[in-house]
């Protein structure tokens, strides 16, 4: 036997059981090993019966005295009652329910260990177990004695199927004796200056806990096992993006050049004077783009701080060096958005610019086609139709891709390749935490614009429960009769674009015929189409419209100035990051804007998402106590195409070891530059391991 022997040869396994093991990833013994407990429990209390008290959890080794199936057959709860007793001569009365199949397990005379929680069963009077956990003994045992689920600290697996955290200890218990010692891939030098225990004791630690095991660290995962793994799947992931930007470094891309025309145009383009911070982030990606290499670079910034501008001002570079600009949103209302954005900055210019989307007809996309790949248009919006094959530019040099976390790096890879090396900027105005950047988006550097425009006022965001909506709206009218705009926003249902719909058209008409009867009320959702969404947009934004009435199609992109309300019904239903988003559609010009977040049943977490917005404001604080509420996979809404697969890791507990893995594998990387030495030996290794296993290993795209 060997680690990539297939599970179903291990014995005790077979097809059946394998193909439910295969349900959670494990296909081979090394998937086996390492399939972490999620929890440890201390079964140490070895106690005699007559010591036992109702209430605790303890083991006690005792002698079966009587076994059978009893009552409850017609309504078929399969209760099975098994008598123990011990030399204390005391009895525990232990059940089962659904336990029919323990006739075949237990008969008198058997000695067995039993661990559960001490109850007095009024029926009987007696001390009783309910489900203890049990381990038959061979007779060769004594109370000093180690057991596999009972009388130390025990490990708690989540069940595959009907593989049950018993099967799973049965199993490893089985495996780890005979399993060939596991090769440490992890440079020596890193071992050694972290103390780290080898991987082979790892894993054994990770299952079997000593005799003297602390419970409170193990269950903390900062057991010296449970770190040393934690550790190493953060360094292979980390050191696999750092060595995919090292490599991207070496391929030849395109120099940009900066010169006084480009500066006169971008100034000549600008609408208002630029911030300091998107000064300084355009300085950045201008360095970037002066290099021969590709530039792979996250502009973040808060909602309204002005991201868009910073990309214009990158795509003027590329455009007056000769090339095409690409950008990828992720909605065909964002693209209309971008595209009616750049119009207006770009035609002064001269610069001609197209749309893409998938809403278009074909003869409308044929004929888009062949203007990109005849050079003809500098710039072109678009969304995934971008991305077709059919789709060729005739001198892509720089791709934008808005809203990165819609995508995944497989997008962004497909977008590199229509063009021989162009410079990628990838942007987002959903405040990633540092653990989150480092892990999704570890291969790119990093812009933050931390600056609002001047002029701009903090929006004052109210929290109403659903019964008092009415002063929501009242406020609202208030607003509307002193020339100002407003949205109305409803959740997806279910996540079903249609029940959303189905909701917000119920509500457009009671809002336009019984609320507001004299006010212009708009509708706007993701089934109209293209055209109609524009043309909804095009007359909300030329104030034709007091009220939009709306799905989520409003979270990104959507800038009208005039409007200063926003309420957001069923607030409950949203994720923090995506009801930041929402708030920020108001604000974007100098009167005070108002964001107010109506909600029905609130729950602890529901609770704690609306305090943290309504008493803050900042971006990166907000994502932060997202991530903590919903957790890595769910932080942007929906689960993230590109999150790496952690089994250890979580990126929440372990932050501490994410920073120390980035600091050694840059350490390692640094080190290795340097010509010569061992450091050069240990990164050619790691490297190898890196190209070998981290796509598979993590999930995401190949490594350099």
């Amino acid at each position: 036997m060997d680690l990539s022997t297939p599970i179903k040869y291990l014995k005790g396994v077979g097809p059946a059981r394998a193909a439910q093991l295969e349900t959670k990833g494990i296909f081979t013994v090394e998937d086996l090993l390492l399939y972490p407990p999620f929890r440890y429990e201390d079964r140490r209390n070895l106690k005699s019966i007559s010591q036992l008290a109702p209430g605790e959890m303890a083991t006690v080794i005792a002698e079966v005295r009587t076994a059978r199936a009893a009552g409850f057959r017609k309504k078929n709860l399969g209760l099975f009652e098994m008598v123990a007793s011990d030399d204390s001569r005391s009895r525990l009365l232990c059940k089962w329910f659904h336990g029919a199949y323990l006739e075949s397990v237990f008969s008198p005379g058997q000695r067995v260990a039993l661990y559960g929680k001490v109850e007095f069963d009024s029926y009987s009077g007696e001390l009783s177990m309910l489900h203890p956990e049990y381990e038959i003994l061979s007779g060769d045992e004594d109370e000093g004695d180690s057991t596999i689920h009972t009388g130390g600290v025990v490990a708690i697996y989540e069940a595959a199927g009907r593989v049950n955290t018993r099967m799973f200890r049965t199993l490893l218990h089985r495996l780890l004796p005979e399993t060939p010692a596991l090769t440490d891939f992890l440079p020596a030098s890193i071992l050694h200056r972290l103390e780290l225990p080898s991987r082979g004791e790892a894993v054994a630690g990770l299952h079997i806990a000593g005799g003297d095991a602390d419970v409170r660290l193990l269950n903390a995962f900062r057991a010296p096992a449970q770190t040393r793994l934690i550790f190493e799947e953060f360094f292979w992931l980390e050191l696999g993006l750092l060595l995919r930007r090292a490599e991207a470094r070496k391929s030849d891309g395109i120099a940009f050049e900066l010169n006084d025309r480009v500066r006169e145009r971008i100034k000549t383009m600008l609408p208002f004077k630029p911030t300091g911070a998107q000064k300084r982030s355009l300085g950045e990606i201008a360095q970037d783009m002066a290099q021969p290499y590709p530039m792979q670079r996250l502009l973040q910034g808060d909602v309204g701080s002005g991201k868009t501008l910073v990309a214009a001002q990158a795509a003027v570079i590329a455009i007056e060096n000769g090339y095409q600009v690409a950008l990828l949103a992720p909605t065909e209302i964002l693209a209309a958005q971008h595209f009616l954005y750049f119009k207006n900055l770009f035609t002064p210019l001269g610069y001609q610019i197209g749309q893409l989307t998938g809403s278009m007809t074909a003869r409308e996309k044929a004929q888009m086609k062949k203007l990109i790949a005849g050079n003809y248009l500098p710039l072109v919006v678009g969304t995934h139709a971008l991305l077709e094959e059919d789709v060729d530019f005739a001198k892509l040099g720089l791709a934008i891709v808005d809203e990165q976390h819609r995508f995944g790096v497989l997008q962004r890879l497909s977008l590199r390749r229509k063009g021989a090396a162009p410079d990628i900027l990838v942007m987002t105005a959903t405040p990633i935490p540092r653990t989150l950047a480092l892990t999704l988006y570890g291969d790119l550097d990093t812009s933050v614009i931390d600056e609002l425009p001047p002029g701009r006022r903090p929006i004052i965001t109210k929290h109403l429960p659903d019964s008092q909506v009415e002063q929501a709206y009242s406020f609202l009218r208030r607003e509307v009769d002193s020339g100002r705009q407003a949205y109305v926003v409803y959740p997806l249902i279910d996540e079903s674009e249609t029940a959303s719909m189905k909701a917000a058209s119920k509500m457009h008409e009671h809002l336009s015929k019984i609320v507001f009867p004299d006010l212009r009320v708009g509708l706007l959702h993701g089934k109209m189409s293209a055209d109609d969404k524009e043309g909804v947009m095009r007359q909300f934004k030329a104030g034709e419209l007091n009220i939009l009435v709306s799905t989520t199609v409003i979270e990104v992109g959507v800038d009208v100035p005039n409007a200063t309300v926003m309420v957001v019904e069923q607030a409950e239903r949203f994720g923090l990051a995506q009801l930041h988003q929402l708030r920020g559609r108001v604000g974007r010009g100098a009167a005070q804007s108002y964001c107010i977040l109506v909600t029905e049943k609130l729950n602890e977490i529901g609770r704690e998402r609306i305090r943290t917005l309504v008493d803050s404001h900042d971006g990166f604080k907000i994502a932060e106590m997202d991530l903590k509420l919903r957790g890595p996979g769910e932080f942007f809404g929906t689960r993230q195409s590109g999150m790496p697969g952690l089994r250890f890791a979580n990126l929440l507990r372990d932050q501490e070891f994410l920073e120390q893995a980035r600091t050694e594998a840059q350490r390692l990387v640094d080190e290795a530059s340097v010509a010569g030495g061992p450091p050069a030996d240990e990164l050619v290794r790691a490297a190898a391991w890196v190209r070998e296993n981290w796509q598979k290993r993590y999930g995401l795209v190949e490594a350099g």
